[in-house]
């Protein structure tokens, strides 16, 4: 279940920019890899040592470093340290339960966004930090686990595949970030199949179930909402440019991201109308269910009135009932009282009372 409010008690008291790393751990290890790349080669290597990645930061080229795992702090400190970082930067990347924002740092920016994937187990949707910086030349990545959604950037690049190679650090950050946003209609593809599905339940057969699965998606809905709609924010920063980091070339490119958030944060928003108005559909089907149920009872509470009436007034056993010594008095009786019954049972019927 997802933690909408994440405790940060664990940094109470400390200074500003001290860093301590919130939320799960994600990954065995950190690994720190360099792709390096330009138009006539590209070269990735996975580094042990931060000093051997700083020593290839000045080559021409493009420096594309992706770090996987946060939980070493000291590692990531001395990382930080050595690439210039700002210590409230260094403590944002550490700190998991950011919302997507933008940051200009002069010499490089910083940008948080939020990668979305799905549990196969569970079917519950989960999120997963992406920090990123875009100084000249070099864009850093920081990922709380290797989930791969960046592979098919590096096959690119390695490949020499369309202009990636061709333009600078600002169209890399750009194709990250319309990566992780296009893995988003994959993800809400699936959640809209849930949620169709859920309504086909609600309408036909409400259970306490499917009330519980509505809750829960209206939850995730909202943990959704909270790490999709900063973004439009971020990718509007990009694509003004503001900073000198983002070429005007590239802004058409981060335009195209902002369509595609905005398509993003409107399904959003019809699936939040679709799960308010599936509680009403549910409470209407089950006072309509009730309804039903209350008929029928009162149909047969109302048919046996006159028999029960009738019943008792034979129970009384009084002597001088004329119809108590009579041979087809029982008979007669039963008759009756069939009759009563079937007679109410056509006049509800034409009246369509149920």
């Amino acid at each position: 279940m997802h933690q909408l409010a994440p405790k940060r008690s664990r940094k109470a008291g400390l200074p500003p920019g001290t860093p301590v790393h919130l939320g799960e751990r994600k990954s065995e290890t950190t690994r720190l890899t360099l792709l390096h790349y330009s138009e006539q080669r590209a070269v990735e290597q996975e580094f042990k040592t931060v000093s051997e990645c700083l020593a290839l930061r000045d080559t021409p080229g493009i420096s594309w470093i992706n770090i996987t795992g946060l939980h070493e702090v000291e590692r990531l400190a001395q990382f930080g340290s050595a690439f210039g970082l700002h210590p409230l930067v260094l403590e944002d990347i550490l700190n998991t339960d950011q919302r997507p924002k933008l940051e200009d740092y002069g010499e490089y920016l910083y940008i948080v966004i939020k990668r979305l994937g799905n549990n196969t187990p569970t079917n519950e949707i989960s999120t997963e930090q992406i920090s990123l910086i875009l100084g000249h030349n070099l864009v850093i990545s920081f990922q709380e686990s290797d989930s791969g959604v960046f592979s098919a950037i590096k096959e690119r690049i390695l490949d020499n595949r369309g202009r990636i190679r061709r333009l600078g650090a600002d169209y890399l950050v750009y194709a990250l970030m319309d990566t992780v946003v296009d893995n988003y209609f994959a993800i809400f593809e699936k959640l809209g199949e849930r949620i169709e599905s859920l309504q086909e339940t609600i309408i036909t057969r409400p259970t306490p179930a499917s009330l519980r699965t509505l809750h829960a998606l209206k939850r995730e809905l909202l943990f959704l909402r909270k790490s999709v709609w900063p973004l439009r924010e971020v990718v509007s920063g990009l694509q003004r440019g503001d900073s000198t980091l983002v070429h005007k070339d590239t802004w058409f490119y981060f335009r195209d991201v902002y369509d595609h958030t905005i398509h993003v944060i409107d399904t959003i928003e019809t699936y939040r109308d679709m799960l308010a108005s599936m509680m009403d559909i549910y409470l209407s089907s089950l006072s309509i269910r009730l309804n039903e149920v209350m008929k029928v009872l009162t149909v047969i509470a109302t048919i046996f009135m006159p028999l029960t009436f009738i019943a008792g007034l034979y129970g009384m056993n009084f002597h001088n009932m004329p119809e108590l010594g009579w041979r087809w008095g029982y008979p007669l009786v039963l008759l009756v009282m069939a009759a009563i019954a079937g007679g109410m049972l056509v006049f509800f019927r034409r009246k369509k009372w149920f």
